[in-house]
């Protein structure tokens, strides 16, 4: 750091790693207005910021730029005095002080502002009305709220995305970066490399990139490797415990500095960190009003608490009206819960709340509201994962587990995988013999996962016991389920005539019972039977699925209705009409983040090409399908309606096709990413073989996949929140990787990337 002529700037001990976007706003931010306040977390770099923003504008103060450091500060009316005495002024009252400072052009720094924070608006504001040559940088973990304040709110470093595994895709996040740096520091010849660039990307992410935390841990390298560092982290503050001796007190530790955090919040505030942790993933304000009103919090002032815990950068806004903290400071949130013995009681809170959201969304999922509640349970996913942890370790609370994950059977695309689902119910009912009819649930919902999976046989003794405990119990809705699941494993098991009994069976007790969504769902798979077996029926029936869907605008269902009536115009030789139906129910797979829907869409629609002569398409679709099925932990020869008519095609294909040319186009396919897969079906040509794509020029081969992947983005104009959109990936990662586009090829606009990509591809 270039010290400037006056002032009292440190000089940088050790290198300073990324940030360069945030460095960019702070001095645009402080070059038009005179007051800036860098908010966020403790730990996440807000003073080591300043102080680079403040060296790298040092021409513009020829007076000085003055750090004050307030954290040793305890008593607010010594402000003034504090910075009378660094700036050099004799007289330390607040008037003398600007008298001192009004021809002066010179910046100060108050760093660490949160437990001062009226006392240092209020200096701050008189400075700047009565020193026109003053400008203010402040550090805080919450604003000032100055009139003309302006704010640069700084986020954790950015960490690699799971997906990036290779070394070079490492190390274009921020966070790793560090760790390199400062674990070099202690060992030098450590780097990170394609041995160990997994195991330190998953320890940024796990550190959700905080530097104080990155920087503790990358010490840890002197006795520990960084696999040892990733086992022990789960208690960070006990491993986090080396700072630099020069550090002050609360920075020497992870925990001194959220001891910090935490003493600076009232009671209100304190209770509401602490209840907070019990969710997982960030919540939405109704879970937080449910979960953690009453002693000592009052419904009514709940949301002017968490507005405080906002601005204390303590917890954080997320979008769409979802709360979350960070992981480290959630942890610490749980540690001071179960200190005051509160932790059972609220987890029986949040876990009453997971419940009643498993159970209204089993009520209401086919309908108008149905991808609504898919992106909900998706988003309460760990909210969800964390109550049926709790119900499975804590004693007598598994029938809460089966009730929670029975009632999620009509939501299947809230988890992961099918194996997702069985994980939990299989634990829970070992765990929970004698939970009548939440058992009996279960039960078949547990079979029709293990159905999902491709495991027969596991199934069969499900199903066995749920049809004995529901007659023993009089349940006809359990009742209604066996039968429904049996015809289906029976629809599966390619014994067509009797699944068509079973379900019509199971269509008309679901109707009686008045439950519209599960009559859909046998009338859908009764449909598809009558498709499979030529039974003249099947038209009629695959309209009926279609309309009922349509009707009650439920987009998911209607994805499953347009396969279903696709593969019915298929076997009746209307490939045109076919295709296109196929390719509508792949659009509305993608918006609901249908893995599996998808993966039978890619199948239905090479059978489709093949029949139509389109035989290294279909090849290619296959191999699509194939990485699929592999994705999502099944495989079709397990779903035996369908494995036929597979190898009915894969037969037909290769029939057509030299060996080569066919394991070339199935290579192909599935080597794709599921984006490219479902682009590749939608494709009004489908294929575009890889060895028609143009080779990388010279300037644009030095950058990662993924850069070129958001290169082309940014070509096609779109914006850092539309490439992050696109992708999956946070704002933030997308706004880091352009930066790092623009340094690898010495550019200055997003407009000589398009430039230089569009004739990319125009070469």
């Amino acid at each position: 750091m270039t010290r400037s002529r006056a002032g009292n700037l440190p000089l940088e001990l050790t290198s300073f790693v990324g940030r360069r976007q945030e460095i960019a706003e702070g001095k645009r931010l402080l070059a038009t207005g005179r007051m800036v306040t860098l908010t966020g977390v403790g730990g996440v770099g807000k003073t080591r910021l300043a102080l680079r923003i403040a060296a790298e504008m040092s021409r513009e103060f020829r007076d000085g730029i003055w750090l004050i450091d307030l954290a040793p500060l305890t008593a607010g009316d010594l402000l003034a005095d504090t910075v009378a005495g660094v700036v050099g002024c004799p007289q330390p009252d607040l008037a003398s002080l600007a008298e001192y400072l009004h021809d002066k052009r010179s910046l100060l720094v108050l760093d660490n502002c949160e437990h001062l924070l009226s006392q240092c608006a209020a200096v701050a504001g008189e400075l700047l009305a009565m020193t026109p040559g003053l400008s203010i940088l402040a550090t805080s973990r919450q604003a000032l709220h100055l009139t003309g304040e302006r704010i640069l709110e700084v986020p954790p470093l950015t960490v690699p995305e799971a997906a990036e595994a290779t070394t070079d895709d490492a190390l274009q996040n921020e966070a790793v970066r560090l760790f390199e740096d400062r674990a070099a520091s202690v060992v030098h010849d450590f780097r990170v490399t394609d041995a160990n660039s997994a195991t330190v990307a998953e320890l940024c992410r796990r550190l959700e990139g905080i530097p104080l935390a990155i920087e503790l841990a990358a010490v840890r390298v002197q006795v520990l490797s960084v696999e040892q560092i990733l086992e022990r982290l789960a208690n960070r503050f006990r491993l986090l415990t080396t700072g630099p001796t020069t550090a002050p007190p609360r920075q020497k530790t992870l925990r001194a500095l959220l001891d910090w955090s935490y003493d600076l919040c009232s009671a209100e505030e304190r209770a509401l960190w602490e209840r907070l942790s019990v969710f997982s993933g960030g919540c939405c304000l109704e879970a937080i009003e449910h979960v953690c009103s009453g002693d000592g919090i009052a419904p009514e002032s709940m949301l002017d608490v968490l507005g405080r815990l906002v601005d204390k950068s303590i917890a954080q806004r997320r979008g769409r009206g979802r709360f979350g903290m960070l992981d480290t400071l959630r942890q610490y949130g749980l540690e001071r819960l179960a200190a005051a013995g509160q932790d059972r009681s609220l987890r029986v809170r949040h876990r009453d709340w997971c419940r009643g959201l498993a159970a209204q969304a089993e009520t209401e999922w086919f309908g108008e509201h149905q991808m609504e509640w898919l992106g909900r349970l998706t988003e309460e996913q760990g909210n969800v994962r964390a109550a049926l942890e709790f119900c499975l370790s804590e004693p007598g609370e598994a029938w809460a587990a089966l009730e929670i994950a029975g009632a999620m059977w009509s939501h299947r695309l809230s988890w992961s995988s099918p194996s997702e689902g069985h994980h939990w119910l299989e634990r829970a009912l070992a765990q929970e013999a004698d939970a009548g009819s939440v058992r009996a649930k279960a039960l078949w919902v547990d079979a029709w996962l293990m159905l999902l999976r491709g495991e027969a046989e596991a199934a069969k003794p499900l199903l066995e016991e749920c049809r004995e405990l529901a007659a023993r119990l009089g349940d006809e809705a359990q009742l209604a389920g066996a039968v429904h699941i049996t015809g289906f494993a029976t629809l599966l098991a390619g014994d067509f005539g009797r699944a068509f009994e079973l379900l019509e069976e199971a269509l008309a007790r679901r109707r009686a019972l008045g439950h519209r969504g599960n009559a859909w769902v046998a009338l859908f798979q009764l449909a598809m039977t009558a498709v499979l077996m030529g039974d003249p029926r099947s038209s009629k029936l695959c309209e009926e699925v279609l309309e009922t869907a349509e009707q009650a605008n439920a987009e998911w269902s209607v994805s499953y209705g347009l396969w279903v009536v696709a593969l019915d115009r298929w076997r009746q030789g209307a490939y045109r009409p076919a295709v296109s139906m196929m390719r509508d129910a792949v659009r509305l797979k993608l918006r609901c983040n249908d893995h599996l829907g998808l993966a039978q869409c890619l199948e239905g629609l090479a059978w489709i090409l093949a029949d139509d002569g389109q035989h290294e398409q279909a090849a290619q679709m296959l191999g699509a399908a194939h990485m699929v099925w592999r994705s999502i932990g099944t495989s079709l020869p397990g779903l035996g309606h369908l494995a036929g008519l597979h190898d009915r095609c894969e037969s037909a294909v290769r029939r057509h096709l030299k060996e080569a040319t066919f394991k070339a186009a199935f290579e192909r396919g599935s080597q794709f990413s599921l984006d490219k897969a479902a682009a590749c079906a939608l494709d009004e040509k489908l294929t575009r073989p890889t060895e028609a794509l143009q080779p990388e020029s010279d300037v644009t081969s030095i950058l990662t996949r993924r850069e070129r992947e958001i290169a082309e983005l940014v070509a096609r104009g779109l914006s850092n929140k539309q490439i992050a959109d696109a992708l999956v990936i946070s704002q933030r990662t997308a706004e880091c990787h352009v930066e790092n586009i623009l340094r690898k090829l010495n550019f200055t606009s997003r407009s000589q990337v398009a430039k230089t990509w569009t004739a990319r591809q125009a070469g």
